[in-house]
């Protein structure tokens, strides 16, 4: 199915729509109780002939009058304060007379009626997580499939033996117990490669021992699985990926057990046991118990239990201490952990886990899988950020597919139907509707990705190369940190998730797509070196069918991206809405200045950076 808007030109009027966002540019002050922000809203000059700032505190709404801070020939800023007397607080901007006449600026940008509360700004002191991750690239590994490098092991009785360069065999009873060896042992001995590619933080799905190779069915949190190395082998790869300054966080599933866990082993055998309490048994299942969506593999923890919270909150801590000093955890399906029916612990257990972490180490990350609308569950005082696949993932694979396989034809997340193909301003309109709403904070925390472990391989989405590399531009380019899912670098490919978790040929170099490994390089390195991709503010400058620019600003550093899936008119943006006085190439092709216009490249799929030369 294709959606299309009959307008297939590029929209290049952005530049004078009205601006706010939670940078550094627009937001200041306010950093905890009884303090007063001050925040700042950028307009057109003559758009309004007042501006009143309206907030909400204790449920109440209140209104402050902006006044005018500073005015050039084209546009005005307007300042207003509020005292800060909540963890949270939403507001937006009322614009009144002038052009506007009456008009509402919240997350989704101008509307001309009255708007509910959901997608206002939102001023979260506590959101922010640990500096060092806004500075990151995230390289996801599956450690069964990146490198084998330890003593050999014997096989366990679950599992299935297969040689290293053999394919997944995808969906199967096989599936979960194919085994081909991967251990922590050899993702240490290729943390060259990791570097070289210049990813600073490393994800390991789940280390603790399991019935699987996906180890999401964990039956201890109390040691490292044998069969990728024990724990010697973690501390081991934490302390050398440190010393290149590495960080390391791990999978932490706080959902559900396997049913070999020794809690729910000793639960079941003794129902006057303190393990009994830990999850929810009932004969409303066939099993008696509350399962993951009703695998009996993997029974579901109770959170409505003091006695579960203690333990693992000393899980959490454990492992972020001496000798394992992981930096942080992914928690693994967040959106449902601490959930079932009439029962929501998933607040308390947020806070939990956050205040635990950080006993262990105040510069603790936490990342939440979740796959829907997240925004609720990042309310600042919990998970930093979320894996972006509803604002990310999803609007980018929509916008940037080629021939799609049978397997995304037929149905996509969960639905019986297959993907549809969207245009620029849909795609933008998702990316822009999952951020309002959302702490900024939460915002830069959260994880840009066009892939992982649970999904089809990018390279197989994308259809070519130079749209994956489009892909990989707005992952590096957008506000977020970028999650690479290793082997995407070496143009790895896979239909959907069991597929996808093809092992590393480290032994055939020939079968690496040397031009995209070099591209990648180029777009971490420049994500990497530049204080305007990792927290500057996003203002979308063009946004057509086929092409969307945007700028990413901070107070030194001001950056314009392109992103285009095909040919299309060149944009002209006027320098001096731009505020510049030329551009200069970091990344793609050369714009040119012709009458007073930046003139942007109209080839595609391309991906094109220009720093903004001041006027």
């Amino acid at each position: 199915m294709t959606v299309a808007h009959v307008d297939a030109t590029v929209r290049a009027s952005l530049l004078s729509e009205p601006h706010h966002d939670g940078s550094e540019l627009y937001v200041s002050g306010g950093e905890g109780p009884a303090e007063r922000a001050a925040v700042r809203l950028r307009t057109p000059r003559g758009a309004a002939e007042r501006v009143i700032l309206r907030t909400v505190h204790d449920g109440e709404a209140g209104v402050a009058e902006a006044v005018v801070e500073d005015e050039t020939e084209l546009e005005t800023w307007w300042r207003a304060e509020f005292e800060v007397t909540a963890p949270v607080t939403r507001y937006r901007w009322l614009l009144w007379g002038g052009d506007a006449g009456y008009a509402w600026v919240n997350g989704l940008g101008r509307t001309g009626h009255e708007v509910p509360d959901a997608n206002d700004f939102v001023h979260a002191p506590a959101a922010g997580g640990p500096d060092w991750h806004l500075g990151s690239v995230v390289y996801e590994i599956f450690p069964d499939r990146f490198a084998a490098d330890g003593p050999a092991v014997d096989t366990p009785g679950w599992a299935v033996r297969r040689p290293w360069d053999a394919l997944p065999e995808g969906r199967g009873s096989n599936t979960a117990r194919e085994l081909f060896g991967g251990d922590l042992y050899g993702v240490e001995q290729h943390l060259d490669h990791v570097e070289r590619l210049g990813a600073n933080v490393i994800y390991l799905t789940p280390f603790f021992p399991a019935g699987s190779t996906h180890r999401y069915d964990a039956t201890t949190f109390g040691r490292v699985d044998p069969l990728l190395g024990g724990d010697e082998a973690l501390a081991a790869l934490t302390r050398a990926a440190h010393a290149r300054g590495i960080r390391v966080i791990g999978d932490l599933t706080l959902n559900h057990t396997g049913d070999q866990h020794e809690w729910f082993l000793a639960a079941q055998a003794d129902r006057s046991s303190a393990e009994r309490g830990l999850y929810y048994f009932d004969g409303s299942t066939p099993f008696g118990y509350a399962a993951w969506w009703g695998i009996p593999s993997l029974p579901k923890l109770n959170h409505g239990s003091p006695e579960l919270e203690r333990r693992l909150a000393d899980v959490t801590r454990r492992w972020l201490e001496p000798p394992f000093e992981l930096d942080g955890w992914r928690i693994d399906v967040a959106n449902m952990a601490g959930r079932h029916r009439g029962a929501d612990h998933a607040h308390e257990l947020a806070r939990m886990t956050r205040a635990a972490a950080e006993q262990a180490r105040p510069d603790v990350l936490l990342v939440a899988e979740h796959g829907y609308d997240y925004r609720d569950d990042l309310r600042g005082d919990g998970w930093h950020g979320a894996m972006n696949y509803a604002g990310f993932l999803r609007p980018v694979w929509y916008w940037l597919h080629g021939d799609l396989p049978e397997e995304l034809r037929r149905s996509f997340w969960g639905f019986p139907v297959g993907m549809a193909t969207l245009d620029g301003p849909a795609a933008v309109g998702a990316m822009r509707a999952f951020a309002a709403g959302t702490p900024w904070a939460s915002v830069l925390h959260s994880w840009t990705l066009v892939d992982s472990h649970d999904s089809a391989r990018f390279a197989t989405v994308a259809g070519s190369r130079d749209r994956q590399l489009v892909g990989i531009g707005m992952q590096m380019a957008l506000p977020g940190v970028p999650m690479v899912f290793a082997g995407d670098e070496l143009g790895l490919e896979g239909e959907w998730g069991e597929d996808a978790r093809r092992t590393m040929p480290w032994d055939r170099p020939e079968t690496w797509d040397a031009a995209l490994l070099e591209r990648y390089r180029e777009l971490i390195a420049l994500r990497r070196s530049s204080a305007a991709l990792a927290r500057g503010g996003l203002r979308y400058a063009a946004v057509g069918d086929e092409a969307v620019a945007w700028l990413r600003e901070t107070a030194d550093e001001r950056l314009l991206c392109l992103a285009a899936r095909s040919g299309h008119e060149p944009i002209r943006l006027p320098l001096a809405a731009l505020g510049c006085g030329g551009l200069d190439t970091l990344y793609g092709g050369d714009a040119t200045v012709a009458g007073g216009d930046a003139v942007l490249p109209g080839d595609g799929p391309a991906f094109h950076v220009w720093r903004l030369e001041e006027a």
